[in-house]
């Protein structure tokens, strides 16, 4: 079925709205299903709570990733440092013993900064090739996941940058590829919402090749509204076809169009899901709609120069500034589990007697208020996983990937989705 046609019987989209191709796919049988998620090391030791190896449930997943090794200046090197190398080993087998492919992803927000010196000249591009491949032959590893969201644009805020960037990527897979350790490797990258940016700035058109050399492309569909944004808007939105035009900030079904006109098989296309929302400050008069203390508003106006603390596992402004010498602020995460050891939510993850919330249609995104903090959460729940899984369904999907793994809460969060892909 083309792609309009699945977006259309989904009711995600409307007639009004066309695309660039109607590209036919098979879909996989469901057992053939990617069903993947980020364990991050740093939160096996010295974390409040740990989340450590012995603690996954290797049975949900066919895949698991391992974040972050991160980019160095120098080609010769990547680095374990900020994520627990110990725990790396320990990983590897547990997921074997498992039947679970293990991966690294290679990079990160912090970890990014060097992507583009590592591959930015043909001699630095057959260093790295060697460096992870090297690499994953030390651990034994199944695959490697690139993490370069933001090829010639910046992220972090010191990111090597260099106009040539999205095509020194594909240079470096196509070698990879050409490597006998590397042509043996499961290889995926995520990527933000929108194709990576060509030498003039703009969205590339052509990413076919890129995908030729890569098993699977996971578009990081989360972020898409936080402190940044203009009001309090949805982490991670399936759909905003159907919200307001100033509203319109990017989501899955956005996602899933750009880079499937971009030349990337649906059947190759991960989508990435977030088991933990952004919280923002909201006063009560802008909380609610207007007459009413239990209905909350939505898109409602919240004051940017206030930065609430999350839950424990959140990025606090304990270090002053960050890795490019800027002040830091309070990062204002909240993970699944924590909404449900505050008690803001039950333990299968529904709404609780008291706390106001709201659940949005048209994102399939939920929202709950504090009012004692005067903080609105937005995240995903059950029910949000649930649409993202029949998404990803209905429209013959590589799978899902989950950032993080122990953010989940008795994993309430990947066994709905899991349901309605099918596993």
């Amino acid at each position: 079925m083309p792609l309009f046609s699945h977006l259309l019987g989904l009711g995600l989209i409307t007639s009004g709205l066309s695309f660039a191709n109607g590209l036919e796919t098979h879909i996989p049988q469901a057992d053939s299903k990617i069903a993947s998620a980020y364990f991050t090391g740093w939160h096996s030791v010295n974390a409040t709570p740990i989340f450590d190896v012995s603690m996954i449930s290797w049975e949900k997943y066919t895949r698991l990733i391992y974040a972050f090794a991160e980019t160095t200046n120098d080609p010769h090197s990547i680095t374990l440092d900020g994520s627990n190398p110990d725990a790396l080993p320990s990983f590897v087998d547990a997921a074997h013993q498992h039947g679970v492919s293990a991966i690294v992803s290679v990079g990160g927000w912090t970890g990014s900064r060097f992507w583009s010196t590592a591959i930015g000249t043909a001699e630095n591009r057959t260093t790295f090739v060697k460096t992870v491949t090297d690499f994953a032959t030390q651990y034994n590893l199944d695959g490697l996941d690139f993490d370069w969201e933001y090829p010639n644009r910046q992220g972090l805020g010191c990111n090597v940058l260099n106009p040539d960037d999205t095509a020194n990527f594909i240079a470096f897979l196509k070698e990879l590829r050409q490597d006998p350790v590397g042509a043996k490797l499961d290889l995926s990258a995520a990527v933000s919402i929108t194709p990576y940016v060509d030498a003039s700035g703009n969205p590339s058109s052509d990413m076919s090749e890129f995908a030729q050399h890569l098993n699977t492309v996971m578009i990081m569909n989360y972020d898409i509204w936080g402190s940044w944004s203009s009001a309090v808007g949805p982490n991670a939105p399936l759909n905003d076809t159907c919200a307001a035009p100033e509203n319109q900030q990017g989501s899955g079904v956005f996602a899933v169009q750009q880079w499937n006109d971009a030349g990337v098989p649906l059947n190759k296309i991960v989508l990435g899901v977030a088991s933990y929302g952004h919280s923002f400050a909201v006063t009560k008069e802008n909380a609610f709609v207007e007459g009413s203390t239990t209905e909350l508003a939505a898109y409602p106006p919240f004051d940017s120069s206030v930065f609430p603390l999350g839950d424990s596992w959140d990025t606090d402004a304990g270090e002053p500034f960050d890795k490019c010498g800027q002040p830091t602020t309070n990062g204002g995460g909240w993970d699944f589990f924590a909404l449900v050891d505050a008690g803001l939510l039950d333990q299968e993850g529904h709404p609780v007697d008291g706390v106001p919330f709201r659940f949005d249609d048209c994102s399939k995104t939920a929202y709950l208020y504090r009012p004692d903090q005067q903080i609105m959460i937005s995240f995903d729940d059950p029910k949000a996983f649930a649409a993202k899984g029949q998404f990803i369904k209905d429209m013959g999907l590589a799978g899902f990937a989950m950032w993080e793994l122990g953010a989940d809460s008795d994993n309430v969060l990947v066994d709905a989705i899991r349901n309605t892909v099918g596993f």
